[in-house]
């Protein structure tokens, strides 16, 4: 996979597919359909909520079938073999991994608890702030692996690196997940994680989907080859991700049919520290890469992974620990509603200031090949 150059006349027509364009749009239908769902038919949503994996696993059967046909696809893009070349130019990966494994969870939890517990304490209880603190976290804590593929493009990132930036961390995250979560999660608020459900989680939304993704990469294209695989095979799956992700909003919204109506101010609450952490952990890196003289087709996918949320993984988690009507969840599925306008502002951002980085080098566009 190499870069190739483009003029500044071409990039302006680079544009997003119509369902990552009206993201928000949908998600904001799925919110509507959702309520009204679990307002008009309460039994239904109730036994779809009760269907688990087990007597206590608190992993929700429907959600977690979704979620599979959301994620294996994702995990399908992803060739670890394409981490072998990152020595080459390893300051941007340094600056990603900075930011999104010491800085990011760690900076949400501090907004989170300023915001959720002193600023808007007049508003939420200290109840819904626990919940709301914990949400917010489970969010910060899973970089985001699929979309970031779409911001890269959108910002003439190298796609070679962005893929290396995104296996690095779907690595790391199989190890610091758990136990960034729960011990934030435990001193940033009243509630404990129960440790053994957050390892179902791990394993049911991150173990099983990777293998599975690596599994199915490697029996496509030793049969098929990789030009079938990406360009044939890979877009086909995209119908059925979008469908999972609509039909797994759709549910999250009825399970919490009654949190969004009867506290929909607080929807706008959560929002303003899940803001004020993206933008400030993606100007932290951008800034970072800029400080170190690491190439704007680098920086600038670092700082969109940084901005971004594993939502899919985020939505999940929050379910199996605190239930789909909880307001961990509802605070992950705020994460998922603004999560494009956001992220399209920040591409607007780097492409409008390209020129503060050096200029690539004649080698940059092959250093790191997928």
């Amino acid at each position: 996979m190499q870069q190739t150059g483009l003029s500044e006349d071409k990039l302006t027509k680079k544009t997003l597919g119509p369902f990552e364009r009206y993201l928000s749009l949908w998600v904001a239908l799925c919110m509507i359909a959702g309520v009204l769902l679990g307002k008009l038919l309460p039994a239904l949503i109730d036994s779809l909520r009760r269907l688990e994996f087990g007597s206590g696993s608190q992993i929700n059967v429907p959600i977690a079938v979704l979620i599979w046909l959301m994620i294996i696809p994702m995990m399908m893009k992803v060739d670890f073999a394409a981490i072998r070349g990152v020595g080459q130019r390893p300051r941007g990966l340094f600056v990603t991994l900075f930011v999104n494994w010491l800085v990011k969870p760690f900076s949400m939890a501090l907004f989170a608890w300023i915001f959720f517990r002193f600023v808007f304490s007049a508003w939420i209880s200290p109840a819904d702030a626990d919940q709301y603190i914990a949400g917010t976290i489970i969010l910060a804590a899973a970089p985001c692996t699929a979309m970031v593929f779409v911001w890269s493009y959108l910002s003439d990132g190298d796609p070679a690196y962005t893929l290396v930036q995104v296996s690095v961390n779907d690595l790391i995250m199989l190890f610091l997940f758990a136990p960034i979560v729960r011990f934030l999660v435990s001193g940033a608020s009243n509630l404990e994680v129960p440790f053994r459900v957050l390892l179902y989680s791990v394993i049911v939304f991150i173990v099983i989907p990777l293998t599975a993704g690596v599994l199915l990469r490697r029996w496509f294209i030793s049969r098929h080859g990789k030009v079938w695989f990406e360009e044939q095979l890979l877009p086909r799956f995209a119908p059925v991700s979008m469908t999972a992700l609509l039909v797994t909003l759709l549910l999250i919204f009825g399970f919490q049919a009654d949190n969004i109506t009867g506290k929909f101010l607080h929807v706008v609450l959560i929002a303003v520290p899940i803001l004020i952490q993206v933008y400030f952990n993606s100007s932290l890196a951008y800034g970072l890469m800029r400080l170190l003289k690491v190439e704007y087709a680098v920086a600038a996918p670092g700082a969109l992974i940084g901005a971004s949320n594993f939502f899919e993984l985020a939505v999940a988690t929050a379910i199996a620990l605190f239930g789909p009507g909880s307001g961990a969840a509802l605070a992950t599925v705020v994460g998922v509603l603004i999560e494009v306008p956001v992220m399209l502002s920040v591409c607007a951002f780097c492409n409008r200031t390209r020129h503060w980085f050096p200029a690539p080098h004649s080698h940059s566009s092959s250093a790191v090949r997928a």
